[in-house]
Order: C-alpha cells, then sequence, then structure tokens
C-alpha cells in the first residue's frame, strides 16, 4: 500500500480539487495501485488462497447461510486431528456429557504478564529523520515547524579514546517528524526499507532496529569468525558490555546481516570470475558431527571463501564462467581445469622430499627437478629487475627438455611420488 491509514484519513474531495494538474495524477496513480491491492484482497477465497473454507460470508455458502457439506467435511477433516484418540473412537450414544464453558480466545490473554526488553539506556546522541516532500502535492519541505509524532531508540558499538580506550556502547534515540504543508497535508517520515532477495523469505531490512551496525558486526564475527552458540554470545555481551539481548534478537540480527551482505556477495563472485589469474586452496574446517574444508579463490581485488566437502562439485560452482589461469596444487578437484597452473612452491616441496628419499634412482631425479625449478625461479625473479640479456624461451629450452624427457622415464616408477606423474601437453 502507498498510502497508510494516517494519509488516507486527510484525503477529501476538497483537497485533491485543491491540487495542481501534476500532483493530482500523482495522487491517482497512488490511489489506483492501492484500490486494486485491495480489490485483490477482497476477492481472495478459499479458491484462491489459503484461506479456510468456513472463511467464506455466510450468502456465499450453500444451503441459505449454513455451511455446505463440503465446507463442513473440510473444517470437520481439520479438527479431527485435535481430538482425543479415545474420544473420537467412542460412539455417539456413550459419549459423556462435558460441561459447556466460555470459548477461549486464541492468543495472549487479557490481565497475562507482558515480556519485553526490560533495560534502559540513556542517550548519547540523537538523530531527526525528516521527509523531504509532501506526500500529497510532491513540493519540497524544510524542516521548521517540524513535529514529532514517534520513535526508537538503537543502541551501537563505538571506539572510546578517552583516558580508557575501548569498545563502549552507543546509545541515539532516533526521531521521526511530522511537517505540514501549505496544501493542508501532513507528512510523515518513515524508516528506510532494504531491498532483500526474494529467495530469503521472512527476513527484512528497517533502519527500525534496536542492534545497530557496529553491534550487528560483533554479533556476527562471534558466531561466523569465532564460531560461538547464540547463547554464548549472550553471555559475552552480558559480561563484558553490559548488554541484555534475547537469543531471538541475536538470531534475527544474524539473517539480517546475511540479507544485506547478499549483494556484496554477488559483486565479489563477479570480480572472482572476471580475474585473469586466481589463485585457488583449501584447508580442513573441522565441524561436531563432520569434516568439511575451508575454499579460498584468491583474485587481485577480491577474495572468495567458501565452506564445503572436498569434491570437485564446488570447484565447478565457483569457476563456472572463469576464462582465466587458474593456480592451484595438485589436489584432484582442480585437474579438470584446462586452464591450470601448478604451484611451484607445492612442486619444490615434492622435489626435495624425492631429493632426501632413501630410494637412489628417486634421489637423483628429485635432485634434478629441484635444480632445475629454483634455475628458474631465479630466472624470473632477475627478469623482474630488468630486462634479461637473452630471450628466456630460448635460452633454458635444452633444460626444459631434458626435464620433460626425465619426467617420462620416471612415469612407471615404482616411488609414489613419481608414478602418478603426469607429463602436461
Amino acid at each position: 500500500m502507498h498510502l497508510s491509514e494516517h494519509s488516507l484519513r486527510q484525503l477529501d474531495r476538497a483537497y485533491l480539487d485543491a491540487l495542481d494538474e501534476a500532483a493530482l495524477r500523482g495522487s491517482s496513480a497512488k490511489l489506483l495501485d492501492d484500490l486494486k491491492e485491495a480489490r485483490d484482497r477482497l476477492n481472495q477465497g478459499p479458491e484462491n488462497s489459503s484461506r479456510p473454507p468456513s472463511s467464506r460470508a455466510p450468502w456465499d455458502r450453500q444451503g441459505g447461510g449454513r455451511e455446505s457439506e463440503a465446507d463442513a467435511e473440510a473444517d470437520a477433516d481439520a479438527a479431527e486431528g485435535d481430538c482425543e484418540p479415545a474420544l473420537a473412537e467412542m460412539k455417539p450414544a456413550e459419549a459423556k456429557p462435558t460441561q459447556t464453558s466460555p470459548a477461549r480466545k486464541p492468543g495472549k490473554q487479557r490481565g497475562a504478564p507482558g515480556s519485553g526488553r526490560t533495560q534502559g539506556f540513556q542517550a548519547n546522541a540523537e538523530q531527526a529523520h525528516y521527509p523531504a516532500t509532501c506526500a500529497g502535492c510532491g513540493r519540497p519541505r524544510e524542516r521548521a515547524g517540524a513535529v514529532a509524532y514517534t520513535g526508537f531508540q538503537a543502541v551501537d558499538l563505538r571506539w572510546d579514546d578517552s583516558a580508557r580506550p575501548g569498545l563502549t556502547l552507543w546509545v541515539v534515540n532516533h526521531r521521526y517528524d511530522e511537517l505540514s504543508c501549505p496544501c493542508g497535508y501532513r507528512t510523515r517520515a518513515v524508516a528506510g526499507q532494504g531491498v532483500v532477495d526474494p529467495l530469503l523469505a521472512g527476513i527484512e531490512l528497517s533502519e527500525w532496529r534496536w542492534v545497530g551496525p557496529g553491534l550487528a558486526a560483533l554479533i556476527v564475527a562471534l558466531a561466523l569468525r569465532f564460531r560461538r552458540s547464540r547463547a554464548r554470545i549472550q553471555k559475552f555481551l552480558a559480561e563484558w558490555l553490559g548488554l541484555e539481548l534475547s537469543i531471538g534478537t541475536i538470531h534475527q540480527t544474524l539473517h539480517e546481516a546475511s540479507a544485506a551482505v547478499a549483494p556484496a556477495e554477488e559483486e565479489r563472485v563477479q570480480a572472482v570470475l572476471a580475474s585473469d589469474l586466481l589463485h585457488a586452496d583449501e584447508t580442513s574446517w573441522p565441524e561436531a558431527k563432520q569434516t568439511l574444508w575451508l575454499w579460498v579463490f584468491v583474485a587481485t581485488t577480491a577474495t572468495l571463501y567458501s565452506v564445503a566437502g572436498r569434491g570437485k562439485e564446488l570447484v565447478e560452482n565457483v569457476l563456472d564462467g572463469f576464462t582465466g589461469w587458474l593456480m592451484s596444487d595438485g589436489w584432484g578437484s582442480y585437474r579438470h581445469y584446462t586452464r591450470r597452473l601448478r604451484c611451484w612452491a607445492h612442486l619444490i616441496r615434492k622435489a626435495r622430499g624425492l631429493a632426501q628419499s632413501g630410494d637412489r634412482v628417486a634421489r637423483a631425479f628429485g635432485q634434478f627437478v629441484l635444480d632445475t625449478l629454483e634455475a628458474l625461479m631465479a630466472a624470473v625473479y632477475a627478469a623482474r629487475e630488468g630486462p634479461p640479456p637473452v630471450d628466456l624461451p630460448t635460452h633454458h629450452a635444452p633444460l626444459l627438455t631434458a626435464l620433460r624427457a626425465a619426467c617420462e622415464n620416471h612415469q612407471g616408477s615404482a616411488h609414489p611420488k613419481t608414478s602418478p606423474v603426469k607429463v602436461a601437453t
């Protein structure tokens, strides 16, 4: 709905007659949209919505205002599950008379004790929110004459640079004002709303929140970076900051933070896919029930983390659309990618292990590979300091040919570090 109940009560024929053509067209468009939405809600029934059959108006029911047989059966089926098994199996003649009592309305009963936040804070600052334009005629409005009509309090974190530096609570009173316009319309400032992915159903982003952005960042860090439970986060905030938050508020803050950073995550993914060179690696990520893996993909301007299994499914999903070069170790999940570079640090460690092996043949092969790689790396580092005096591919072609021949000769070796060697084409 475009118009709130407060705004709709101010509209009448005299006000619309006083508007100019442009403002009248804008108000008419809002009224038309709200009218169509209200009509759609009015036309909802059991056949086109989730409303039960008994919600039909008496004049829409078959049988002169009574429930039809189909409606009665549907309502009876819905209520049958609430009956006790023993009572449901009793014959009508054997049913004992029950004492009638007034029907108890669902939900909280009148006089029941309430529940809510009891901790109060003295505000450190106040922030006023004003409507920029008149919601009726659309003219810009000045802040003079604003009157507060509602507000809320938000608690956040702030770094204190006083004699006792550290994180302290910073409380802000947010005030929402109402402005009057010469056209006779009174416009109220409303809390800003964020855009949420439709897949994240049930999550709403609004500036009307008790938890500020700095405090929300701390809660996210405690939950994800330090892997603390909701209960431990609640205890930490109470003991170290003197802040009492419910488990539900902490849980809601985590879900809202996830929805807020969802667009930024897509930007990071696109930056990774657009890079020319991408470094990838993985390490174990132990969980209570299973062992997962923390994957990292590092580009020039972005780094992407993901927690999943160690199979190649994650690599295929991340690299879907990636056309650059992938730098990785020898793990099998990367080998299906054709434009792949092997990390020299891993190769040098393997060659050093062969050179220190107890097998004489493997030791000689490992020392040759180690010397070759170190020579090539020295040439690369020297070229970074200035133009090389010779053409590097031509100068090192004989050494590369000898390395390829040595790898091919040791493909059938019995040593576990040499037998699975595959020569790239």
